[in-house]
């Protein structure tokens, strides 16, 4: 048996056997399937997201929700509080008059302009306690593929097994707020049946960051990865700005011989973000870390592959905002075969898609100003972290 697996157990973390997985990329693709799970739904949706607009996309789906509540579907919709503050009342009301049940996720503070403290960063989609879709993408125009505006890149795991009713919990459990103490949930009596052929399943568990509840799982898969790897780690990263921790882990894994591919946003919707990650590059470098960024279109994925064997995927950027102050979730997969086809995706995305960064073409691309500017936004965000985890640790 895989050695992470013997340890997963031996730590109390339990892979669900009975699944059937596969990898979906953002765009067109995921919201076809995300519609047609909607209308198959027979008995309760949950729908968790960050971002959730009033545009075209999320009037599309919000139209499908509408629709299965007119079945005498359960559906509940929650949305973070700050990030899909610009839903209009009209809409809202639309969407709860119809029979939508709906909820934001509210931050401790916040503004229009600025929010301290845990966000609902997570995305995750449930019916009937049976089919699911986890990853990174927002219910939002910019996600999808729309005529002249192609979609930011990104991956989603959809999902039919048991980690399906994991996920159905956890969506209560955040839905009544993350109470220290629940009852059983109207996903605990739900047992779909499943019929399976060998070939077809995935070993999966549900992965959780909440530094408020001490969830802090994600953050220890990564630990994991870095520290048993054997040969070969490739990771895509949106927001790439690793803790102590995880920067400690891969200079450890590069040391051992383990080769470490890095795909960042050539091109980023925070570019205060994309300014500290390039403050990172020499460390990296220095590492023997290989770093791409990617060209095309704005990279917003989150998912690492290790030795050709299994594979986390899901909302989790890898810096210390996903680590101590958000609610995010992921799912760790273990199916060769299935981490196999991601590693070939990323490799394309690398050969064709990508610009290399060398030590040389850093060096070249670099001045005292701009490594001011980087420097500053580095230490800018370290800031910002020092507040945001200071008043969810007062809070705690």
């Amino acid at each position: 048996m895989n050695k992470l697996l013997v340890r997963r157990k031996k730590n109390t973390t339990t892979y669900r056997n009975l699944n059937k997985a596969k990898l979906v990329r953002g765009g067109t693709a995921y919201f076809d399937l995300l519609i047609n799970l909607i209308n198959q739904a027979t008995e309760s949706i949950h729908l968790q997201t960050y971002i959730f607009n009033d545009d075209l996309t999320g009037t599309m789906v919000a139209e499908a929700l509408k629709n299965a509540a007119k079945r005498n579907v359960s559906v509940f919709l929650m949305a973070d509080g700050y990030a899909s503050q610009g839903m209009s009342k009209k809409f809202i009301t639309d969407l709860v008059h119809t029979g939508v049940q709906f909820r934001f996720f509210e931050p401790f503070f916040k503004s229009k302009q600025f929010y301290f403290g845990r966000r609902m960063h997570h995305k995750v989609f449930v019916a009937d306690a049976r089919f699911a879709l986890t990853g990174g993408i927002n219910i939002a125009d910019r996600y999808n593929d729309l005529p002249q505006y192609p979609a930011w890149t990104d991956f989603a795991l959809y999902t039919e097994g048991e980690i399906a009713k994991d996920l159905c919990i956890l969506c209560w459990k955040a839905w009544n707020g993350f109470p220290l103490k629940m009852g059983p949930t109207p996903c605990d009596d739900m047992k779909p049946a499943f019929d399976f052929k060998d070939a077809e399943l995935s070993k999966l568990v549900m992965r959780r960051n909440d530094w408020i509840k001490r969830k802090n799982e994600i953050s220890a898969t990564y630990i994991d990865m870095f520290r048993h790897a054997k040969s070969h780690i490739t990771i895509m990263c949106s927001y790439f700005l690793p803790g102590k921790a995880i920067r400690r882990a891969l200079k450890n894994a590069a040391m051992r011989g383990v080769k470490i591919q890095v795909i960042t946003a050539g091109t980023s919707d925070v570019m205060l973000s994309k300014y500290a990650e390039r403050w990172m590059y020499d460390w990296l470098l220095r590492n023997k870390i290989e770093l791409f960024e990617y060209q095309p279109t704005i990279l917003h994925a989150k998912v690492s592959v290790c030795d050709s064997e299994w594979m986390t995927i899901g909302s989790y950027n890898i810096n210390n905002l996903s680590a101590h102050a958000s609610v995010e979730l992921n799912i760790d997969v273990y199916n060769p075969g299935l981490a196999k086809q991601m590693e070939q995706i990323m490799k394309t995305i690398i050969d064709t898609d990508s610009i290399a960064i060398t030590e040389k073409q850093h060096k070249q691309s670099t001045n005292i100003f701009k490594q001011f500017i980087r420097w500053s936004a580095y230490e800018i965000i370290r800031f910002m972290l020092f507040i945001v985890t200071f008043n969810l640790k007062e809070r705690r």
